[in-house]
């Protein structure tokens, strides 16, 4: 079985497949996104697949993606910001080096937009992130073995402290 070196968990806008794509290539591994993986196997945006067939459907894909990638992905691991609504995808998680990317609701909406295909922001955004934060904070902290404050670093510089918190080298140290 083949685990992933860093898993990536926080909110929409934290940066998660901008800073994976970087550590993977300083760490000289793969990157891997379970958003990504997830329209692949539906065949169509993630947007698409909350109107077609909703969130629940959506979430069962999710935690199939998650589930897969953890166990065969050597490399940088990048989650969607609701993956750790499951409890089977919590569980998975206790077990390997995960790092909760933190961000301010307004660097995120920055990143984001308020234009951007994201289902569960769709209306009223800042509010609806609020939410989703309240709830899924604590959930993120649950799983998280580090906490990377992203506030007013460059994606380049949040790779540094996923790198320094988890003690990781890379093949140029």
């Amino acid at each position: 079985m083949t685990a992933p070196l860093v898993v990536l968990v926080g909110p929409p806008g934290s940066g998660k497949s901008t800073v994976g794509r970087a550590l993977a290539d300083r760490l000289g591994v793969g990157f891997r996104d379970t958003d990504a993986d997830i329209e692949e196997t539906a065949g169509k945006p993630i947007p698409d697949i909350f109107v077609d067939e909703g969130e629940p459907h959506f979430r069962e894909l999710e935690v199939r993606a998650v589930s897969a990638a953890a166990a065969g992905h050597a490399g940088v691991l990048a989650l969607g910001g609701g993956a750790v609504m499951a409890e089977a995808t919590r569980e998975l998680l206790r077990e390997l080096p995960v790092v909760f990317l933190e961000v301010p609701l307004a660097d995120a909406v920055k990143r984001v937009g308020l234009d951007a295909p994201r289902p569960l922001l769709a209306v009223n955004p800042r509010a609806r992130w609020r939410e989703l934060m309240e709830a899924r904070r604590p959930l993120y902290l649950e799983v998280a073995t580090a906490v990377v404050d992203t506030a007013g670093r460059t994606p380049e510089q949040v790779a540094d402290a996923v790198l320094e918190a988890l003690e990781l080298k890379t093949p140029h140290d």
